[in-house]
């Protein structure tokens, strides 16, 4: 399936934002506020279900039910953030990964704290590759383990754990920056060569998502506190996959996926990435 054309968006996503009084404020932040409690309740009792539930099941039943919970509640989540007009995503572009099952590694650029929530909400089992500390974090910790979350500590753990996961038939999902897209970066940070480096080892393409927003939200040094601009606006879009070339290094492999990234950031489109201010 070709990708998207970037110019273009199909949803209410491409449509202008309409005029909104004051009487709209309240109700943004009561229906912000519900986003946050939603992840605040959710979370607290998935990591007190998720211990019990790790030591009944076999490890390969607790993963399955792990990812197949979290999917559903991310997809619950975008559909509340969509009902309440705080969020339009084009989520369109993504649909055929739901019936894919080959194993793939799903690369997307890293605009935002919840990027990971979008995309997981279109794919029924996927494997992420996920920061060390999360497993700690008493709100997704316990969802990360019950779902066999792989930590990003150890890179010769993380490339044998990951190309384990894709000799099984997994779809990897992983953020090739490394971390949030910086604010001075202008469309992405240089990519870590770990995406390569799992690539090569397991023998399966890269395919890249291009995300873009009309905001900042949630970026890397972002405050919490700090409210954006209602709606925000999402875009999703697929591109073509990248399967490492006979004799090419990792390090080539990783400068040529950067390129390939520059090249569509950079096209024209509603929601591209604004200079930092």
């Amino acid at each position: 399936m070709p990708p998207a054309d970037p110019s273009v968006l199909t949803d209410a996503s491409a449509l202008p934002a309409p005029a909104r009084s004051w009487l709209w404020w309240p109700l943004e932040t009561l229906a912000a506020t519900g986003a946050f409690a939603y992840w605040g309740i959710f979370g607290l009792l998935f990591t007190l279900a998720a211990l019990p539930l790790c030591l009944a099941l076999p490890k390969r039943k607790a993963e399955v039910l792990g990812r197949s919970l979290l999917h559903r509640a991310f997809r619950i989540f975008v559909r509340y953030l969509r009902l309440t007009g705080l969020v339009y995503a084009d989520l369109d572009s993504l649909k055929p990964l739901r019936q894919r099952r080959d194993p793939v590694i799903i690369a997307p650029n890293h605009t935002s704290l919840w990027d990971a929530v979008f995309v997981i909400a279109c794919l029924p089992q996927p494997i992420c590759i996920m920061k060390e500390s999360i497993l700690c974090n008493p709100f997704l910790g316990g969802g990360a383990r019950l779902a066999g979350y792989i930590p990003n500590g150890s890179s010769s753990r993380l490339v044998r754990e990951a190309s384990e996961a894709l000799t099984r038939g997994g779809q990897l999902l992983l953020f090739p920056e490394g971390t949030r897209t910086r604010h001075d970066a202008r469309w992405i940070n240089p990519l870590k060569g770990g995406c390569a480096l799992i690539a090569r080892h397991a023998q399966v393409p890269v395919l890249p998502i291009y995300i873009r927003s009309n905001t900042r939200f949630l970026e890397k040094g972002w405050p919490l506190w700090k409210r954006p601009e209602f709606p925000i606006r999402m875009s999703f879009e697929l591109g073509e996959e990248q399967s490492p070339q006979e004799g090419e290094s990792a390090k080539d492999f990783t400068q040529r996926l950067e390129a390939e990234y520059q090249a569509h950031l950079s096209r024209p489109h509603k929601l591209r990435r604004q200079v930092a201010e």
